[in-house]
């Protein structure tokens, strides 16, 4: 069986995200969300809330025929792979820069284990420009999210920042 291990912060899942998910299905048996916690990056989300907001958003992307499975963690990147036993690591990227960071990632993950490759998607042009970050940043001044969200995250984003113009 063929695992992958899609992982990241996810705060907030963002139809970006959701493009590599839907494409990185199609190449395992099983893929495994990886959601992060990530202390320094000051997630507007809990690691729980957003377990619950990626679970339903993945359920219905199942078309390549691969389960798709939510899993929190704390460790590693590369004990996460081997803890659920993936043999590829999945990372989108959206830009040069993204590259160079990946690419240092990649070196030293393999250094701590070479028997997990990493695989590499790069985002639809239509969502190259969407970052969690800058979704947020929208959120908290009142602008409108729903072209980078699905309706439910947007919902959860409105309600966590109090904002509504949209």
């Amino acid at each position: 069986m063929r695992i992958g291990l899609y992982a990241g912060t996810f705060d907030p899942l963002t139809l970006g995200h959701i493009d590599i998910i839907k494409r990185a299905v199609t190449l395992v048996d099983r893929l495994v969300i990886g959601v992060a916690i990530n202390r320094d990056k000051g997630p507007l989300f809990d690691l729980d809330e957003r377990v619950e907001m990626i679970a339903p958003e993945v359920q219905n992307l199942r078309d390549g025929g691969a389960e798709i499975v939510v899993h929190p963690f704390e460790n590693l990147l590369i004990d996460c792979a081997n803890d659920v036993g993936a043999s590829m690591i999945i990372r989108g990227l959206r830009a040069v820069s993204d590259f160079e960071y990946e690419y240092q990632m990649v070196g030293m993950n393999r250094a701590l284990d070479d028997s997990i490759e990493t695989v590499f998607l790069t985002a639809e042009s239509r969502y190259q420009a969407i970052a969690s970050k800058l979704v947020k940043e929208i959120a908290r001044l009142g602008g409108d999210v729903s072209p980078f969200v699905t309706p439910a995250v947007r919902e959860r984003l409105v309600q966590r920042v109090g904002r509504n113009n949209g």
